[in-house]
């Protein structure tokens, strides 16, 4: 290697490590529900140097990068032998995307990736793409990882852009080594399912998002339940809408489930994301709910309106106005499975199918806040007199 080739490698290097090591702080003025961090956690200039540059100085003598990564998004998330791992959607110039682990100290910034991306089995009919892994450490022992699999819909030969998706399953010990299931079965497509993490009646539950078609949901209500005996060969028959669709509101044309719900004292927390047409497109944006602890279908309280949203330059990407999330981490090892209301929760988001960004919460302040929000009155005037609730009762307390 010739000093001028090892002096560019070096600056590359120095550079990317001052990316990797650049410390976050939150920014200021939030909403008192989460604190949103200044820096994304998470970018394609994140990934490993050796998965992009050939070093070797005679092939490739102006140092230029050989594969070309274009973003980092919507990670699943998993606390794990002390250590913060994401399963992330990496995708490449290519427009292929693939899982890769990326671990930190302290689930805020220091995040770097293993060595490797996750090689990932195939089903019995090979995925074109495969992306948005929820990770559930399960009480049978596995982690699993439920994703979309991705195929050309072969009953439209003529059309390149028709696509079919379902749900696919696999599992893992370590996060290294996976064994892939079957997809799920079911009566339509499905995207954006989610495994919960206790038996349900000695049964597998899932969340489900059942839609006619490839984007559109058609008569797919929104966030559904589903029952499976048997998780290796997982089919869902009987499936129920557990949290619908909504005229003129923020999931007015799509919403699913984003990561597995967080057990607590007062109720199953929910984090979700919800759809609706604009004159830009599509703008995606992430709401809360909770159910009962007893009854994971039936939801106890629901915020009106959204929780997230793109925020600045978070709008900005190859998929502009969308925050999506199918990552958290509730931050405690609680013994008897319920988390306590000072535990930290981690929220893992990305915006504008670009990059990923992390907020901070607290378990008591969601569920506070989806508890004591006032729910959607679905009109302008039930909005108006919620607002005025509010001003009388601040009258009062503020004499």
């Amino acid at each position: 290697m010739s000093a001028q080739f090892e002096q560019k490698v070096q600056a590359l290097r120095a550079h990317h490590e001052e990316l990797l090591t650049r410390p976050n702080v939150k920014k200021e003025w939030g909403n008192g529900i989460y604190d949103k961090y200044e820096f994304p956690i998470l970018t394609a200039e994140h990934t490993p140097l050796e998965w992009r540059y050939d070093f070797n100085e005679q092939d490739n003598p102006y140092l230029m990068q050989r594969i070309m990564m274009n973003a980092t998004l919507n990670s699943g998330a998993i606390k794990w032998q002390g250590k913060y791992l994401l399963v992330v959607r990496v995708e490449g110039a290519d427009r292929k995307s693939f899982f890769a682990v990326a671990e930190s100290p302290n689930g805020v910034d220091n995040f770097r990736f293993w060595g490797e991306p996750i090689t990932m089995p195939d089903d019995v009919i090979p995925a074109t793409n495969i992306y948005d892994m929820r990770l559930t450490a399960h009480e049978d022992g596995w982690i699993y990882g439920v994703f979309c699999a991705e195929r050309h819909d072969d009953s439209q030969p003529g059309d390149l852009s028709a696509a079919t998706a379902t749900a696919a399953i696999a599992r893992t010990k370590d996060l290294k080594t996976w064994q892939r299931l079957p997809d799920l079965k079911s009566r339509s497509q499905q995207r954006n399912v989610v495994l919960h993490p206790e038996f349900v009646d000695g049964k597998y539950a899932f969340y489900t998002r059942p839609q006619d078609g490839f984007i559109d949901t058609g008569s797919g209500g929104g966030i559904g339940w589903g029952l499976v005996d048997d998780i290796e060969h997982a089919e869902v028959t009987d499936e129920k809408i557990i949290n619908a669709r909504h005229y003129h509101t923020i999931m007015e044309v799509k919403n699913g489930e984003g990561p597995h719900p967080i057990k607590t004292t007062k109720g199953w927390l929910h984090l979700a994301h919800g759809v609706r047409g604009c004159a830009s497109g599509l703008r995606y944006v992430l709401y809360m709910y909770m159910t009962a602890l007893d009854d994971p279908t039936r939801v106890i309280a629901q915020p009106g309106g959204y929780f997230l949203v793109p925020e600045g330059w978070e709008y900005i990407g190859d998929v502009m106005n969308v925050a999506f999330a199918n990552g958290w981490i509730a931050d405690g090892n609680p013994t008897d499975g319920l988390h306590t209301d000072d535990e930290r929760v981690l929220i893992y988001y990305a915006s504008s199918d670009t990059r990923m960004h992390v907020a901070e919460s607290a378990i008591g302040k969601l569920i506070d806040y989806c508890m004591n929000t006032p729910e959607d009155g679905f009109t302008t005037a039930a909005s108006v007199e919620t607002i005025k609730k509010l001003v009388a009762k601040n009258r009062v307390n503020l004499q």
